[in-house]
């Protein structure tokens, strides 16, 4: 059988304790089938996102460890983030990568979800791919209102309780959202401005929901430590709308605001190829092929005498 691998970037509500921190991210550490690629912990959105790669079972295991640290340590009653977010454990999504297939994938969503509530009493939330319901495959749906909403929402009203669990949410860890999706790109693009509402209005223009790009979701946030603002976003489909298009649109909406793009970030992995475009039309290179870099048809090569 061939071996198969998954990314999975579990998000946690924490952002600015380093000792829990590190804590969470020991639980993927020196573990056999499981590799710790990057972990980035923000202040402003009191977050913690981490990017894993490995086997099925031994992710899964890892992330129950993990979502008990989370349960001791993080309260949602009293958290507070720019962020939105339902629970400790916020999101755990599953990508297929080699040897597993994108209905393997949910399938292993809705087995693990089944599982995490059992051994942490958390519910759960499938979205993506691997919802159960047609209008919770979008994220922003079953976080509308966020945590604080949706514990008193989810005691009596059906379309608002979970999946699995429930009704109501963890007292104090609230709930996690689980799911499959594809590989997805989590940039964001800081403004020289203090004023989020101008943030949430260009975020209004480029976000797929509101009649911009397809594939991006994005939100408006205020970076209060820094004294600026933040067009946070994912770009669930980095080959149908470049990281150069998004960007583009984003300083032309400044522009009418007086206001300047100060710097980007790009939030855990990204695809070579999502960057390398981005390059290829900044420096304005003419036909350009991925196969003309270096380092890549290494790689190319040495998998191919490898097999």
């Amino acid at each position: 059988m061939a071996m198969q691998l998954i990314e999975c970037v579990p998000n946690f509500s924490e952002g600015r304790r380093p000792e829990v921190i590190e804590k969470i991210v020991d639980c993927f550490k020196d573990k056999r089938g499981v590799y710790l690629l990057d972990h980035r912990a923000d202040e402003d959105h009191n977050r913690l996102v981490i990017s894993l790669v490995g086997a099925p079972a031994p992710i899964q295991d890892a992330l129950i460890e993990a979502a008990k640290v989370a349960l001791a340590n993080i309260d949602m009653n009293s958290h507070q983030g720019g962020h939105p977010r339902i629970g400790a454990v916020d999101v755990v999504p599953f990508t297929p990568i080699k040897g597993i297939t994108m209905e393997e994938c949910i399938g292993l969503a809705h087995s693990f979800g089944e599982r995490y509530f059992k051994e942490c009493g958390i519910p759960v939330y499938f979205y993506e791919d691997a919802a159960k319901r047609p209008e919770r495959k979008r994220l922003e749906v079953i976080r509308k209102g966020q945590y604080e909403v949706l514990k008193e929402e989810a005691k009596t009203k059906e379309e608002r309780m979970p999946d699995v669990g429930g009704p109501g949410l963890h007292p104090t860890a609230g709930a996690t959202v689980i799911g499959a999706r594809k590989f997805l790109v989590a940039f964001n693009v800081n403004l020289d401005t203090a004023d989020v509402e101008i943030a949430k209005k260009i975020a209004n223009t480029v976000r797929a929901s509101s009649g911009g790009f397809c594939h991006v979701k994005g939100i408006g946030l205020a970076l209060e430590e820094r004294g600026i603002t933040q067009v946070s976003m994912n770009l669930v489909d980095y080959e149908k709308n470049s990281l150069y298009r998004v960007l583009e649109m984003i300083r032309m909406e400044a522009k009418r605001w007086g206001v300047q793009v100060i710097e980007t970030e790009v939030y855990g992995m990204i695809p070579v190829n999502a960057i390398l475009e981005s390059a290829a039309y900044y420096m304005q290179i003419n036909d350009f092929d991925p196969a003309q870099v270096l380092e890549l048809q290494l790689l190319e090569l040495m998998g191919e005498r490898a097999e």
